[in-house]
This record gives C-alpha cells, structure tokens and sequence, in this order.
C-alpha cells in the first residue's frame, strides 16, 4: 500500500499576488537548480501535510521574503496545474490576493525579486502556471 501522504499524486502549492500602492505586483525569480530555474514567479511555497493553505503561504512569504502577510484577508485567485513528470507528482499552484501585508521585502533565500506593473510582469520571462494566473489576474 502507498502512503499518499509522503508520495501524493498532487502537490498542493500557493502563490500570492502581493500589490504595492502603486499597484505593482511583487515576482521572485527561480533560483538556479530549482525546478524553472531562471523564470520569474509569484512567491510562495509547497504546502506541508495537514496545513491549511493561507496559513501555509504566510509562512513560505515571512521565510522567502521577510513580509508578514494576514491569512485572513486572502481571498483565492486563481489556479493552475503542472501534469506529473516522471517519478515527481504534478503540482496543483492556487493563487491567493494578499492585500494586508507588513514589511519591506528581502530576498532571504538570496533569490532575486521586484515589483513590476501586470504589462511589465507580462513580458518577463515567467514560469508556465505563473503565466497562466497573471493571465487570469489580468483578464
């Protein structure tokens, strides 16, 4: 019997779109020797067993980035979906407005990131389900 827990067909992961006043939206770029490595994204991070998923993305955004999000005003966006390669689960990727946050970025990871309007984020060169989701953030 296979314990779905340790190898899920699906791997919950969030994302948030995080605005500043001028209505910027806040993209990472995928470090080297990561999955996309090279590609721009909307932060965020895998789910773990049993965690809820806005309590999730708050905590992938305070290790990632140093920001404090508040899971109670996220609302879901969006959702896109990366078919199984291999032997690694497919990836199920829910993007989540976060529009309550406190702090001043910082890559702590040491990864790049930037604020940049939705036509600039557009002609970056973004991770597919990134690019499908600020597609549907966009309209």
């Amino acid at each position: 019997m296979v314990d779905v827990e340790r190898n899920p067909t699906w791997l919950p992961v969030v994302a948030a779109a995080i605005r500043d006043e001028a209505g910027r939206l806040l993209l990472q770029l995928r470090p080297d020797g990561k999955h996309h490595a090279g590609l721009w994204e909307f932060p965020g991070g895998k789910v773990e067993i049993q965690e809820d998923q806005r309590l999730a993305l708050a905590r992938e955004i305070e290790e990632e980035l140093a920001l404090t999000l508040d899971p109670t005003a996220m609302e879901p966006l969006g959702t896109a979906e990366e078919a199984r390669q291999g032997t690694s689960p497919g990836i199920a990727l829910q993007l989540y407005a976060c529009p309550v946050w406190t702090g001043v970025p910082k890559g702590l990871e040491g990864q790049e990131f930037g604020w940049f309007s939705p036509a600039d984020a557009a002609r970056l060169p973004l991770a597919p389900m990134d690019r499908r989701l600020l597609q549907e953030l966009t309209g």
